[in-house]
């Protein structure tokens, strides 16, 4: 009886722990080449208004999946919000479990992420504001916010929110994956940055590793993920705290890239030493030479998910540049900043969506390094 308890002591553990580069491996190795986006509706400024049960669009989304699929996709990145949860647990999983069905009806693994330190530091629930004319991501909101942050009373709930959402849906099929913190060290310093709280880099570094448990303690069959998005990434003496913790944790690693493709293809060879799966779940960015015909062939050349940043041209208005926070557009941009299609579910460029159902199309497993 002693070794049986052992034996299960020492499942519970391995179930606990990090994915090792061999699990890892043979996790990506059952999976497509991964091209998608990052996902919010139309109709939606941003993650509680997608989610909230008086704004949540099944019908939208069905619609904008259906665009998705047809252009080669079969992954989304997907934000979800832990005061969503907080408002209506019940609700808020029935909602993820509608969308993971239309996802699957269109063939598309959703990757869900749990906590994310970009924009606007104070979200609150209910009826969300209007999005500022010309400008980018004007309603985008942080999650958790920054009195939650701060505050240590805040802890547990936060924690039964990544347990309940993970165990609710961590050995969901339909799943991806799970990104547990996107950006967490971004302090936003062209928008929200005059606002957000002292010591917002050392807070998030105090929690980060806890959201990393709390995730792995719920079991999930899927890995788990934070993407590194600045700094130098080539040797451990240049990795910073937040890196550190990022890189060590992930079971598969994920980074973001807005440049040009030889600046992409930099990035992608300095992970390539951790021996694990790489996804870049941000790029495509038009203005700074981010583009689907740059990136696309060095990701399947590397075997690399390509997430672009933004679907449908929409209520987030990052179709926008970053800058309109400084100077909002009176009219749309010559070239388009972020998104794939118009709100009517045309392209924006014809030839961007011909290219994804080609490269999509032609994955070739002779060309895995």
């Amino acid at each position: 009886m002693r070794f049986l308890g052992f034996l299960l002591a020492l499942t519970a553990l391995a179930q606990d722990a990090r994915w090792t580069p061999a699990q890892a491996n043979a996790w990506y190795a059952k999976q497509p080449w991964l091209v998608g986006a990052n996902y919010t509706p139309a109709s939606a400024i941003n993650q509680l208004e997608m989610w909230q049960a008086d704004t949540f669009d099944p019908a939208r989304i069905d619609k904008e999946l259906g665009w998705a699929a047809e252009a080669g996709m079969n992954t989304l990145r997907v934000f979800l919000h832990d005061l969503v949860w907080q408002q209506d647990p019940a609700g808020y999983r029935d909602r993820i479990d509608t969308f993971l069905k239309i996802a699957a009806k269109h063939k598309i693994s959703p990757m869900f992420v749990l906590f994310d330190s970009c924009w606007d530091p104070f979200p609150e629930p209910g009826r969300q504001r209007a999005p500022k004319p010309g400008v980018h991501n004007s309603g985008w909101v942080q999650g958790p916010g920054a009195s939650a942050l701060a505050d240590p009373a805040q802890r547990p709930r936060l924690e039964a929110y990544v347990r309940e959402v993970v165990r609710a849906f961590g050995r969901d099929k339909r799943v991806l994956a799970w990104d547990v913190w996107n950006e967490p060290d971004n302090l936003n310093k062209s928008s929200y940055g005059k606002l957000e709280p002292a010591g917002k880099v050392a807070m998030v570094e105090a929690l980060l590793p806890e959201v990393f448990r709390w995730a792995r303690e719920a079991k999930p069959s899927q890995p788990l993920t934070s993407g590194v998005w600045t700094g130098e990434w080539a040797t451990d003496e240049q990795l910073r705290p937040m890196e550190r913790i990022q890189l060590q944790q992930s079971d598969v690693i994920s980074f973001h890239d807005y440049s040009r493709p030889a600046n992409f293809e930099a990035r992608i060879r300095a992970l390539r030493r951790f021996g694990r799966p790489i996804l870049c779940t941000e790029f495509m960015a038009r203005g700074n030479g981010s583009t689907f015909a740059g990136s696309l062939p060095i990701a399947q050349r590397y075997h690399v998910a390509a997430y672009s940043w933004g679907l449908v041209q929409g209520k987030t208005q990052t179709h926008l540049p970053w800058d309109s926070w400084q100077r909002p557009y009176k009219r749309e941009p010559t070239e388009w900043f972020h998104e794939v299609f118009r709100n009517d579910g045309k392209p924006y460029r014809e030839e961007e969506v011909k290219l994804l159902k080609e490269w999509t199309a032609k994955e070739n497993p002779a060309n895995r390094r």
